[in-house]
């Protein structure tokens, strides 16, 4: 992997840190538009994606602050949504978050198999059954469930929470839950996972591939996402390469190399990228 870490775009995120090492608000994966702030959220995806872990003080810094907002020892930042149980929600999300980043951090881990609990029971029947999650939620928390993120499983924040922490059978009915809900990965992708995109130079296949991309940390990966590696197989070009075109450009996923106003650098990034998540499905 080429050291974006050293690279523009790094920089330019890095340099907009505050005192605290920290940017803005932390929610919102929503993409930046024109001159709006940046979140930590948009952040810290962005530095992962450039290449930065648990190692480099950027990050360390805002795991440190994750980890005592979780444990309730410190705010993350005064923002919060009326429509939420937001003390719930904070939980959910920075423990995910922190799991990307440091799976086996207990902390994160004990929130992580909370909503484990949930999910076993919520597919017990062999699929998923809202009338076993409302229980099992209700079981867990000591209330009924009254926002949308607290049932169904859809959210990019339980996918990236419970990893490594289902039993196999739980595991396979996620997945399966996963690629044939019609409404996709919340904050990821909003169609079918199991209906390829149409034109693969595109920023929806981007955006599909950040949703594989999260999948593809769980034990049956490949299992599951072989449909999609025979995709990509079928995409290289004579070189062996992959090209999403110009248009993937967006400031998140791409791009990874600071310019690319040669097409060799936009081939290398997007090679880079989906060799990476082929690496991940197929061990």
């Amino acid at each position: 992997m080429s050291d974006y870490k050293a690279g523009k775009w790094a920089k330019q995120i890095l340099d907009s840190r505050d005192d605290e090492g920290m940017w803005g608000t932390f929610h919102t994966l929503s993409q930046s538009v024109g001159n709006r702030v940046i979140t930590t959220e948009q952040a810290i995806r962005r530095l992962r994606i450039l290449g930065f872990t648990k190692e480099d003080e950027p990050i360390r810094l805002v795991l440190d602050r994750m980890c005592l907002c979780v444990s309730g020892r410190k705010k993350i930042d005064h923002y919060y949504e009326k429509t939420h149980d937001w003390a719930l929600f904070e939980k959910l999300m920075l423990s995910a978050w922190i799991r990307i980043f440091e799976p086996e951090n207990e902390i994160a881990v004990d929130v992580a198999r909370q909503w484990g609990r949930i999910a076993q029971k919520a597919f017990s029947s062999g699929q998923y059954n809202r009338d076993d999650d409302i229980a099992a939620f209700t079981l867990q928390f000591g209330r009924k469930p009254k926002s949308g993120f607290e049932t169904g499983f859809g959210m990019f924040y339980h996918a990236a929470l419970l990893k490594g922490i289902l039993p196999p059978a739980t595991e396979s009915l996620l997945l399966d839950y996963y690629l044939s809900r019609s409404g996709g990965i919340y904050y990821i992708y909003d169609k079918c996972l199991n209906v390829l995109p149409e034109v693969f130079a595109s920023k929806k296949t981007s955006w599909y591939l950040a949703a594989i991309e999260l999948l593809a940390g769980y034990g049956q990966a490949q299992e599951k996402l072989g449909f999609v590696v025979e995709w990509l197989d079928s995409k290289k070009d004579e070189n062996g390469q992959w090209d999403l075109g110009a248009a993937v450009k967006d400031g998140v996923y791409f791009p990874l190399s600071d310019s690319w106003r040669k097409q060799d650098y936009r081939i290398a990034d997007c090679t880079e990228r989906i060799t990476n998540l082929l690496r991940q499905i197929v061990k």
